[in-house]
């Protein structure tokens, strides 16, 4: 094997971390050289938290289906909650419940989240509030929150970052009145959270409770209503 295929193969197995992280990945490899210094086991450990902190920052390449009116999970986790809900009065959505699929994330999940679908950012909406298990019902309307509502050719569909129990920083890549493509990139939520999806109504979620969840890849409704073949993008 040539060494530019050794170079490719030991490329492709190593997951991309974003920026984001890198600054949280150098103070933890820092305090463990310390730790290291003061006794030996301490710094074992830190070396583990270290490890665990570029896993948490992980953003591995994605391939999105790309067929008209597919809505794919803004978040990689598990689907904790899947009913009608009024969405946040910032999101300018009404106030009538709308179908909503909530994707919980664990620590040891992808934190980036991606564009449900393709579309405008209509509106950009930030809330301050509690740090709640993000896992629980009332997170929605209580925690800390980032809504972006995305204006497609088959409706508005709204995307929600709430901190959760260990989360305290919400980040948002995109801004009002820029194009995303399903599956892009457009935030991020460090150490433990949630992302709400607001569907219009009318539409019926392809996705039950219980169900692993990947952002930019897993398929949780279709408001085509259509069979056809999916191409896909690779990002």
């Amino acid at each position: 094997m040539a060494l530019d295929d050794v170079t490719k193969s030991i490329r492709s197995a190593i997951v991309p971390i974003h920026p984001e992280g890198r600054i949280f990945i150098a103070a933890f490899a820092v305090v463990a050289f310390i730790l290291f210094l003061i006794w030996q086991p301490l710094g074992w450990i830190g070396t583990g938290l270290t490890v665990w902190c570029a896993l948490f920052f992980r953003d591995p390449v994605r391939v999105t289906p790309m067929r008209e009116g597919l809505v794919v999970s803004g978040a990689d986790g598990v689907v904790c909650d899947v009913k009608a809900a009024v969405p946040p009065p910032e999101l300018g959505l009404g106030a009538e419940p709308l179908p909503r699929v909530a994707v919980f994330m664990n620590v040891f999940d992808v934190h980036v989240n991606r564009a449900p679908i393709g579309g405008r950012v209509a509106r950009i909406a930030y809330t301050a509030g509690k740090f709640l298990n993000a896992d629980l019902d009332k997170a929605s309307e209580d925690n800390e929150r980032n809504g972006i509502v995305i204006e497609s050719a088959y409706g508005k569909v709204g995307a929600v970052q709430i901190a959760g129990l260990v989360a305290r920083r919400i980040v948002c890549f995109t801004r009002e009145q820029e194009t995303l493509a399903a599956g892009q990139r457009f935030g991020m939520i460090r150490f433990g959270s949630r992302v709400d999806h607001y569907l219009p109504a009318g539409t019926e979620p392809l996705v039950g409770v219980g169900q692993r969840a990947v952002a930019g890849e897993t398929v949780i409704a279709d408001l085509a209503r259509r069979d056809d073949i999916r191409a896909f993008r690779k990002d």
